[in-house]
């Protein structure tokens, strides 16, 4: 079995939102079910996930479980096709257009948009 430093030294993507209903802010690491963490400030809430996190990996070592490494970039190529309606595609094309970028661009560009504000 590999060693807690071991798993405390892998990139493990940790997610911080508000907290809407005590203030302050909810840290938590979604490749570790259940480790979550709070506090008052950002830097807080950060500092506090460490520490949940060390918790978290102690438990789940001394329990035998398995501990998921995190994902990697390297599994993810950047690229998927797409089958849209045709007018779907004219609007994409006429918009992409008027903003002055290529319509991957403009793609792009509302993904990330819309990604953004699922995560708010």
């Amino acid at each position: 079995m590999k060693s807690i430093d071991y798993y405390m030294g892998l990139p493990y993507r940790l997610e911080i939102i508000p907290d809407p209903g005590g203030g302050g802010y909810i840290a938590r690491y979604p490749e570790l079910p259940g480790c979550v963490s709070a506090g008052k400030t950002l830097e807080t809430a950060a500092g506090n996930a460490v520490g949940a996190k060390r918790a978290w990996l102690e438990a789940a070592v001394k329990a035998g479980k398995e501990i998921a490494e995190p994902a990697s970039l390297d599994d993810y190529s950047g690229q998927f096709k797409l089958r849209i309606p045709k007018s779907l595609h004219r609007s994409l094309a006429e918009h992409s257009r008027q903003e002055g970028v290529s319509m991957n661009q403009y793609c792009v560009y509302l993904l990330s948009k819309n990604d953004a504000l699922e995560k708010a």
